[in-house]
């Protein structure tokens, strides 16, 4: 039981560092957000907009996925969607940050973890592809409310928003990206 416990506790320090990983979005009060505010965030964007879903899903696995998929950003660092990164090595990176992470707790319990993060990445379930579109959701709402925020500093335009994001909220969580369009668009016509 202490042996356990004890690697349970390693991994929940461990995990404590995700706060220190600063991401391109700015929270409602122009501060960079960090990426466990953002897991955090996400996790209540899936129980509060559940029934936004376009299939059924399993919330509680899918804010399961939400509280753990950018853990691996303590070892690879966030990538902004709009930045310049080397896809394979990032994913090469983030790969090895989670087979490290959750190969901190016990070996079941790490095996149950790190099969979840790798269904978020893969995408391909109704779970995963819900949680992933409301990864894709948040930011550009929280821009929105800021005024541009990373799409400012980024130099987005409404054409590349759309590539990078919308295609991947339409496909997980239709109706929120129907919400969401005009109002991106409303703000890309000002800008």
């Amino acid at each position: 039981m202490s042996a356990r416990l004890d690697a349970q506790m390693a991994f929940l320090m461990e995990a404590d560092r995700l706060k220190a990983i600063t991401r391109a979005t700015r929270n409602h009060d122009g501060r960079r957000e960090n990426s466990a505010e953002h897991s955090w965030h996400l996790a209540l964007f899936a129980l509060v907009l559940e029934e936004h879903a376009p299939e059924p899903v399993d919330i509680h696995r899918v804010i399961r996925m939400l509280l753990i998929h950018d853990l691996v950003e303590i070892d690879a660092g966030d990538a902004p969607i709009y930045g310049k990164t080397d896809a394979a090595a990032q994913a090469a990176d983030e790969r090895a940050a989670a087979e490290r992470l959750f190969g901190l707790l016990p070996q079941a319990q790490g095996a149950e973890l790190l099969k979840l993060w790798e269904e978020f990445e893969a995408n391909e379930t109704p779970d995963a592809r819900f949680a992933k579109s409301l990864d894709r959701f948040q930011p550009p709402n929280l821009n929105l409310l800021n005024g541009g925020g990373s799409w400012t500093e980024y130099n987005v335009t409404q054409d590349l928003f759309e590539k990078r994001v919308g295609t991947k909220v339409a496909r997980g969580a239709p109706a929120l990206w129907a919400w969401l369009q005009p109002r991106v668009a409303a703000f890309f016509g000002k800008a």
